[in-house]
């Protein structure tokens, strides 16, 4: 069963891991997709490999903290295919990790302006063009650091993904009524390119491996998988929650 006929979704950090996992999936799923991302002809090769397998994809290059980036997605949503259903926010960075006092504020508003100031920008443009259609599903994808973990280093990391919860949990109240739903996903250690330059020695991805219960990253089509079921009707009674699939790390002591 295609749980996303009929609807339009962005999707934000396309080009590699999560993002394009879920775009992969998306199409798979009958979803008609805006693609956003800053390296185009990584972006272009995953729009051909949608519409090579018989999908439906329009690719944005740009890069997510330019507001005007926001504006076009949901303008090629909207002249493309008819309007916009669905919006997975999936960008973001880590940053340099580096403690706090020796953090510079270049550094920091870098790292703010990636992974929340963008979902602001995105929320901004989406919402209405979703309270056209009669609603629709945003997602943002944050993590489990910052929420259930704090790992030295990570400061602005840590602020940037919380604050997407808070900003969920806002727009789930703000537009409910209307229809919108609004969800954060928090994922756990996942074998993606922004992953592996975290862990990127074999003690590094041992230690990493070892936190989570399952004793594994996860593999980028595994958070695909819970996007699409906030981005579907599967989870039409889903709104303002920080939906956790992060393999155990949060409660692994051992």
């Amino acid at each position: 069963m295609r749980q996303l006929d009929g609807k339009t979704a962005i999707v934000t950090g396309a080009s590699s891991g999560i993002g394009r996992e879920a775009a992969l999936l998306f199409a798979e799923h009958g979803a008609k997709l805006v693609l956003v991302a800053r390296r185009r002809d990584e972006l272009e090769r995953v729009a051909d490999e949608i519409r090579d397998t018989g999908g439906t994809a329009f690719a944005v290059p740009g890069s997510v903290v330019d507001a005007a980036t926001a504006s076009e997605a949901v303008q090629a949503a909207r002249h493309q295919f008819g309007g916009l259903d669905i919006a997975f926010n999936n960008a973001g960075t880590t940053g340099a990790q580096i403690p706090i006092s020796e953090m510079t504020a270049e550094m920091w508003h870098e790292v703010i302006d990636t992974n929340l100031t963008s979902a602001f920008h995105a929320a901004k443009h989406q919402i209405p063009a979703m309270l056209v259609r009669g609603g629709g599903s945003l997602i943002f994808t944050s993590t489990f650091v910052g929420h259930t973990v704090g790992f030295p280093g990570m400061a602005a990391y840590a602020a940037s993904k919380a604050g997407l919860i808070g900003l969920t949990q806002v727009i789930a109240a703000e537009y409910g009524p209307q229809g919108i739903r609004a969800n954060a996903l928090l994922p756990g250690g996942t074998d993606t390119p922004m992953g592996r330059a975290v862990s990127n020695t074999p003690e590094a991805l041992a230690f990493v491996q070892n936190l989570h219960a399952l004793k594994r990253l996860a593999k980028p089509r595994e958070i695909a998988q819970s996007a699409l079921y906030l981005a579907s009707d599967a989870s039409s009674f889903t709104t303002g929650t920080a939906l956790l699939v992060d393999g155990g790390v949060s409660i692994t002591r051992t």
